[in-house]
């Protein structure tokens, strides 16, 4: 799990790409890596990676086919600036709201506005996803947790604070830049427990309104 907060910038040295997928090595810049082992994750980008190895200077990661399919991967390269995040702890300061770093989307910034200290940006709302998305609630873009600030046909508003735009890859947008969406993680699960979608091959439970009347639950 994560928490949004984006720890350092750091840049794609190397993309190897196989049948499998790719792997990755990340020049990690100035984040920490003193409390970094083997199997630790850390997303880069918004995408849950684990490592596989790294230095003091870079890690490497293997990234599979559908999230190859699933995120921006595609409009990477070498030399691009990547949001990194190493996993949260239990003592960490939950500075933003809960990300799993399994991306959901990827969006297109459609417009850039200043707007007095602060940058506008008004983002497309992939349509199976856009229910997830609202007003005052919280996305993830490319990892950096953030909260809505308007909806209106098909896109949505983000407003961005001079702290952010200097400590993640806000800097590096255009107007065409594709980026990594994860919608509220909350959401996604308050539609399955309140739709009741049935999955197919799910077990079916055996706990029933009579047998919990019999077991004096309910009455």
């Amino acid at each position: 799990m994560f928490t949004g907060i984006i720890e350092a910038v750091g840049t794609i040295k190397a993309i190897n790409i196989n049948a499998q997928g790719a792997r990755l090595v990340i020049a990690i810049n100035n984040l920490d890596m003193n409390d970094v082992k083997l199997g630790d994750s850390i997303a880069t980008n918004g995408i849950c990676l684990t490592v596989v190895d790294y230095d003091q200077h870079s890690y490497s990661a293997d990234v599979s086919n559908e999230t190859l399919k699933r995120t921006g991967f595609a409009n990477y390269g070498v030399g691009m600036a990547v949001n990194l995040e190493k996993a949260m702890l239990a003592s960490t300061r939950f500075g933003g709201h809960m990300v799993s770093g399994h991306v959901d989307g990827v969006a297109e910034i459609l417009s850039i506005t200043n707007n007095g200290n602060s940058i506008e940006y008004w983002l497309s709302m992939p349509s199976d996803i856009a229910h997830y998305i609202a007003e005052k609630g919280s996305v993830t873009i490319d990892g950096t947790s953030l909260t809505v600030n308007a909806l209106s046909d098909g896109k949505f508003r983000l407003t961005i604070v001079p702290h952010t735009v200097k400590e993640t890859i806000f800097a590096h947008y255009q107007v065409g830049t594709k980026v990594n969406l994860e919608v509220d993680l909350i959401a996604r699960y308050l539609e399955r427990l309140l739709t009741k979608e049935v999955v197919a091959d799910e077990p079916k439970s055996n706990v029933t309104e009579s047998l919990l009347q019999k077991a004096g639950f309910i009455k």
